[in-house]
């Protein structure tokens, strides 16, 4: 039953591929590097991630060219594990860091990596298709005050309400 909540909390997330006006994804996209566990530092409230921490996404190549998907994190008021799986495609070409993401049938949501540390991949700002969607992910569970600053400032220009950010605790 915690499952079908979770994926259906997701499917408000699955209609949509547009992304907000002010963003780009960004170019020189390379999967190989991106496929891994990310931890989620911040984001924007949802249903389908309120009160969960330990938050972490987990990315694996499909066998057809696209991305699994695994969302993981911990309920402390269940006291258990949340996890959810999808799969995502790009949608316009493969160095480009916009994709499609779908954890529930056909519906697919927007998945817009619009800045990406570009050495080490170690930390990403993503969007979805509107204001209502954002996250830090990071390689690690915690990451340098000046990134979250740079995060803080970069979305707060892209319009989005920084103020109500969450930090996930790991």
């Amino acid at each position: 039953m915690k499952v079908w909540t979770l994926l259906l909390g997701l499917v408000s997330l699955t209609g949509c591929l547009g992304m907000p006006q002010s963003v780009t994804p960004v170019d020189n996209f390379q999967l190989d590097r991106y496929l891994g566990t990310w931890y989620e530092i911040a984001r924007l409230d949802h249903s389908f991630e309120r009160g969960l921490s330990q938050v972490t996404a987990e990315y694996r190549l499909r066998p057809d060219g696209g991305v699994d998907v695994i969302n993981r994190g911990f309920s402390a008021e269940t006291d258990e594990w949340r996890d959810a799986h999808g799969k995502a495609y790009f949608v316009e070409s493969p160095n480009k860091g916009y994709l499609k993401v779908s954890f529930f049938g056909p519906f697919y949501g927007s998945y817009v990596v619009f800045e990406l540390e570009s050495e080490n991949y170690d930390y990403a700002f993503v969007s979805g298709p509107n204001h209502d969607y954002l996250w830090l992910l990071a390689r690690s569970p915690n990451v340098a005050p000046e990134v979250i600053t740079e995060f803080k400032q970069r979305a707060r220009q892209h319009g989005f309400a920084t103020d109500e950010l969450i930090y996930v605790s790991h």
